[in-house]
């Protein structure tokens, strides 16, 4: 059982690091129980409480708690039916924490209009999960979730969370070279691009990278100068492998229309274990993209051509149970 234990630890300790790199917040206690609100539609007298985030919304004066079930399997337990009642105990338990006050006592700012969303934390320990995860999903129905309108249920899977390891451990090992790529945390935030139909209300306040910035293929850092000059950098974490020009020309648009080209912009594009080819291919997607531009001797096509492509160095994070427990 200390052995199940020390197992189970792996995924908390995990997300723990991980999170706090994309300034989430911890709150409350962990590992507790409180009483279900439903107990007749949930078939339950308590729910379960693993750990609660939390970050502020960029797009509204809202505040997201992230109630979180954190899962630590080995390959061979990573199955539909294990997924598929995993989450219909999440969805019960996000609905129901919206009705109890000891949740939001334990959990919730005074003051503060939130909402609360449910995350599903999949960490495969042994690291030799190789499937589409996805799959697991396909048999989880809806309606069977048994959620709120609006409420949200979100799923880090392995591949997902193996992607969000390296996110982290680049930025971590940026700044803490020799001449260090990146400043401080106190200097660097997750961008929140000025949307038309979407002002971005909270851009001091909202640092934290979103689920759905977390779940998207492009995950991007702004770094400011700590000597406060007006220079920044840009680094763009990018999931996919970069096998086209298209998707290369595409991302390059993006940061063109979140308008972060410029003569005091530096931009660098990450990628894990991009093709063998993706340097190329980047740079002819630079040229192509220059092409396409009124002038290729332009001020923007300038910007552009400093863009800098670099593949990430693959890092897996892996615990002992023997270390993290207590044997005698």
């Amino acid at each position: 059982m200390a052995e199940n234990d020390n197992i189970a630890r792996q995924a908390e300790i995990l997300a723990t690091e991980l999170f706090a790199e994309f300034f989430w917040d911890r709150i409350g206690p962990t590992n507790h129980d409180w009483p279900c609100e439903a107990k007749e539609e949930h078939g339950v007298n308590t729910h379960p409480c693993d750990v609660v985030y939390y970050y502020d919304e960029p797009y509204s004066a809202k505040r997201t708690y992230v109630h979180c079930d954190l899962k630590s399997y080995a390959k061979g337990s990573i199955k539909s039916p294990a997924i598929k009642s995993a989450l219909i105990s999440l969805g019960k338990q996000t609905a129901c924490a919206d009705k109890s006050a000891e949740w939001q006592d334990k959990h919730a700012h005074d003051d503060v209009t939130y909402s609360i969303c449910g995350l599903l934390f999949v960490y495969n320990h042994d690291g030799e999960y190789d499937a589409d995860f996805n799959t697991t999903l396909t048999f989880v129905a809806n309606e069977s979730l048994h959620l709120p309108k609006g409420k949200k249920l979100f799923v880090l899977g392995p591949k997902e969370i193996f992607w969000l390891d390296n996110v982290s451990h680049e930025i971590q090992r940026m700044r803490g070279k020799r001449t260090p790529e990146l400043p401080g945390p106190e200097h660097c935030s997750f961008y929140h691009p000025q949307l038309v139909r979407k002002a971005n209300l909270q851009v001091k306040k909202a640092k934290g990278a979103t689920l759905e910035t977390l779940t998207s293929p492009v995950i991007i850092l702004e770094a400011r100068d700590p000597r406060g000059k007006a220079e920044r950098k840009i680094v763009v974490f990018y999931s996919r492998k970069g096998e086209t020009t298209h998707e290369f020309t595409y991302l390059i648009d993006i940061l063109r229309k979140y308008e972060l080209l410029d003569e005091r912009t530096q931009v660098t594009i990450k990628t894990l274990n991009p093709d063998p080819n993706s340097s190329p291919t980047f740079q002819k997607s630079q040229q192509q993209y220059i092409e396409g531009l009124a002038g290729s001797s332009t001020d923007l096509g300038e910007y552009v051509l400093a863009i800098r492509y670099e593949p990430i160095t693959e890092i897996k994070s892996t615990y002992s149970s023997i270390d993290l427990g207590t044997w005698a």
